[in-house]
């Protein structure tokens, strides 16, 4: 089994909001992985006094944990109990009602001999390749399916479509919205490699449009997650009249993960 991973801020003078993680229990018959891409609240306006990387390190040490230690618990419940688990750390001391309460997207995959179960919540992306080449991506699209203008400010994604009936789910602090995750099971003799990204790192694909999905896996396997990283990077630099970036910040926390089973 080969686990790459790698994950870059967006500038140096940031932490890095992302947060990603790979286990591979003792027992040596599964395995699992964490990938979330936290939200940077407009101008620090969260209600929070805890920093997005404090809360996505411990969303995912939850999730990791529960992953790999509890498979009697369905990834939505496991999801549920780690935005709880969080939310608990905090709600004495900060506002969690606050719209813009720290929170993440969220990519969860596990596997054992005899089936991989994966949930995804919000825009990162997890692919999956069957043993003939063949990709399919796993992706909630709630995002894109928003009428266009739903994100003209931060203030309107805020108070109309942000973890709201018709908008998109985050995981924030309402351990409700795990429901609302993309989620599926397909038998494990047809995958053979799993990668994860953040939508700093699909940058490649769904925003240069370099190549497909079974691309972005191609250039994952030969050049692992820091040569894909390094690639959006080039492009990112190389946007100077903004014909792709448009609006978008010029670099974003980037992370990849890749599992070959």
């Amino acid at each position: 089994m080969r686990i790459e991973l790698a994950t870059a801020p967006g500038s140096p003078e940031r932490p890095n909001e992302d947060w990603v993680s790979a286990a591979l229990p003792a027992a040596g018959l599964g395995g699992a992985l964490v990938l979330l891409d936290g939200v940077t609240p407009p101008r620090g306006d969260d209600g929070c006094v805890h920093s997005v990387p404090w809360f996505t390190a411990g969303l995912g040490g939850s999730l990791a944990e529960l992953s790999a230690s509890r498979r009697d618990l369905t990834l939505t419940e496991i999801l549920s109990m780690s935005i709880r688990r969080t939310a608990d750390t905090h709600r004495s001391l900060c506002d969690l009602s606050h719209a813009r309460t720290p929170q993440a997207t969220v990519v969860v995959a596990r596997w054992d001999e005899q089936e991989i179960e994966y949930l995804v919540l919000s825009d990162s992306a997890l692919l999956l390749e069957a043993p003939d080449g063949a990709v399919r991506a796993v992706l909630d699209d709630r995002l894109d399916r928003l009428p266009p203008g739903s994100l003209a400010s931060e203030a309107i994604a805020d108070a109309r479509v942000r973890n709201k009936e018709g908008g998109f789910f985050t995981a924030a602090a309402d351990p409700a919205v795990a429901s609302r995750a993309v989620t599926g099971r397909t038998p494990r003799a047809e995958v053979r490699t799993l990668a994860a990204l953040t939508d700093g790192a699909s940058r490649w694909t769904e925003t240069f449009r370099e190549g497909d999905w079974t691309a972005t896996l191609g250039l994952l396997r030969k050049a692992g997650p820091q040569g894909l990283i390094d690639r959006v990077r080039e492009l990112e630099r190389a946007d100077t009249d903004r014909t792709y970036l448009r609006r978008s910040k010029t670099h974003d926390d980037a992370t990849a993960v890749l599992v070959e089973l």
